[in-house]
Order: structure tokens, then sequence, then C-alpha cells
């Protein structure tokens, strides 16, 4: 039976949460809970699996998840992610974890709140350090997560630079309409899938929240090996979507306005590691451009520069030219 509600009131939305997977049986057990604690629980959660070797599949499975199998050796970021607006059916909302984010009990409810406002397509939560995290761990989710809310049309965007179009799937809400409205995320794509998609929804007149009340706790401690790497990585992402900066900004500005708060921030928690800070931020400036050079260099030797490095597996891509690609 339909639902009835009272006359002038919206109905609620219907919520999916999408988890990508891959041996995430550690974080599922406590991931899990934070979802099931949630002030707004969501009307269900799709997880898409790679083949895990744990028992990933049984756990979501057990708490009422929907679980799709995913070949592993044909996850993409953007490829697999579109899967998930196709599964979902006709649902209101997409909200995109990853498997290592842990909710606090309010996140979803308040990353919800944006949608009253018709025009929003797309918010995005804050991120905060784990309890072990370390200075430089701590300051990346400090700098990149204020807890100040802020929302971006196409106006506010062209004044922010690349940070406009600053989002994370690690933990995202996408209106569905929106998001198919601008063709999903784009297939065959080392990373960055969030970001091309707010940058469309920019330029097809949607607006953006930044929603600094609604939290997980998501972070790493990378080695100097694993930023090389991803930086490398970002390097690609920026050669492959090229037009993305050409409308939006370089990002080279606001690299290094990160480089001199990182250090402002370690001279007064932890002076020690600024020697350790710079000789990060050479590594990854070095890996930065080799990746936006990648086209040059050899297969074999792009596998193992990056992060993801199946991703050279596949047929190459030449560079977009236009966002809508």
């Amino acid at each position: 039976m339909a639902q009835l509600h009272p006359a002038g009131a919206a109905a609620p939305l219907h919520v999916t949460v999408v988890v990508p997977t891959l041996n995430a049986a550690l974080h599922a057990a406590m991931q899990l809970p934070a979802l099931a604690a949630q002030t707004r629980r969501p009307d269900q959660i799709l997880v898409l699996d790679s083949e895990s070797d744990d028992d990933t599949v049984a756990l979501y499975g057990s708490q009422g998840c929907r679980v799709q199998g995913v070949r592993r050796a044909q996850f993409d970021h953007g490829a697999t992610r579109n899967m998930g607006v196709s599964l979902a059916g006709p649902t209101d909302i997409l909200v995109y974890m990853t498997q290592d984010a842990l909710p606090e009990p309010d996140a979803i409810e308040r990353i919800l709140t944006p949608f009253d406002d018709p025009a929003v397509g797309l918010a995005c939560g804050r991120q905060l350090p784990r309890p072990n995290a370390g200075p430089l761990e701590r300051h990346a989710r400090y700098y990149n997560y204020p807890g100040n809310s802020s929302f971006r049309d196409i106006q506010r965007a062209r004044r922010a630079g690349v940070k406009a179009v600053f989002s994370s799937n690690s933990f995202a809400a996408y209106r569905a309409v929106a998001l198919r409205g601008v063709g999903g995320f784009p297939n065959r794509i080392i990373m960055g899938e969030d970001q091309v998609v707010a940058g469309r929804m920019l330029l097809h007149g949607w607006t953006i929240a930044y929603v600094g009340e609604a939290k997980v706790v998501h972070s790493h401690g990378y080695t100097v090996r694993q930023e090389f790497q991803r930086y490398f990585d970002i390097g690609v992402f920026h050669a492959q979507y090229r037009n993305l900066m050409d409308v939006f900004g370089r990002a080279e500005g606001e690299g290094l306005r990160f480089v001199v708060s990182e250090l402002g921030y370690l001279a007064r928690q932890a002076p020690h590691r600024m020697p350790e800070a710079m000789l990060r931020t050479a590594a990854k400036l070095l890996a930065y451009h080799l990746g936006n050079r990648e086209a040059a260099l050899p297969i074999s030797i792009k596998r193992r520069l990056a992060m993801h490095g199946s991703f050279f597996d596949a047929p190459r891509l030449a560079p977009l030219n236009s966002l809508d690609e």
C-alpha cells in the first residue's frame, strides 16, 4: 500500500547507501553497527564486492545488505559506482561510503539536510582523523574538511578555483536524478570520479553542499611510498581531465596553500616532523608531475609508480576534452 502523507508535506526521501568493498571484514565489524545506530537509517544498503577472500560478503549479507559481486580485475572507481546507480532502483538519494568510513550516529541524517533545497545535487560530509592518527594525518583532515558548512553554485565555484569541485566518495550523497542527469560517474578513471561529477553538476546548474556537521571517521597514515603512488595517480587523473583544471583552476596554488598550512601546524604541534613533511612534499611534487606526463612512460613503469596500477592494464583512453565525456 502506498504511504500517505499530510497535505502539502513532502514524502520522505528514499535513501540507498552504496559501499564498494574488498576484504572488508575488519571494517564491516565496525561499520555495520554504526550504520544500524543511525538516527536516520538508510532504506537499503548496497554492497559492491570485488571478490573478497574473507567474510565480507557473509557479514554484510547477514545484516540485510544487498551484496552484488564485481570481478576484481574489472573494478573501476567510476564504472563500479555506476553499478550502484543502476542497482539501487527508484531511490531518491545515493549515499556513497568507503568500507573504512565510520559514520557518527547522525551522519546520514545531517548529510540529507541540504536536499531540502531542490537545487542541491550533491552533498559531501566531513572526514575526521582516526583516534591514533599522527600529526600529518590529522592536519590533512583538518585542512581539507573544516567544521563550517558551505554551498557552491557555478558563480561561487569560479571564485573558489579547483577547490570548487573538491568532493570525496568516502562520504558523499547524491540526488539520484542529478547524478543520472549528468551521466553518472565517468568510466575508466584512475581516481577522482567524485570531482568530475561535482564539476559536471556545477556546469549543469546544480548546487553542491559541504556539510561540516555530517561526520565520518576516515583517514589514512600513508607511508612516503604510498603518498608518492597516490600523487602519481592524481597527476594521471589531472592529465586525463585537463579540461577540469581549465574550467575551475589548476591544483598548484592550492597545493602551496596546503604546504604552508601543514608546516605551520607542525611548527605548533610536532616540529620534529617538519623535515619529514618537506621530504613528503618533494616526493608528492615529483610524483604528481610524473603522473601528469604518464603518456610518455612505459606501462610497466606506470604500474609500479601508481597506487592503482591495474588501471593501465585496460586499453588507454585519450585525454578528455569535455566534462560530459
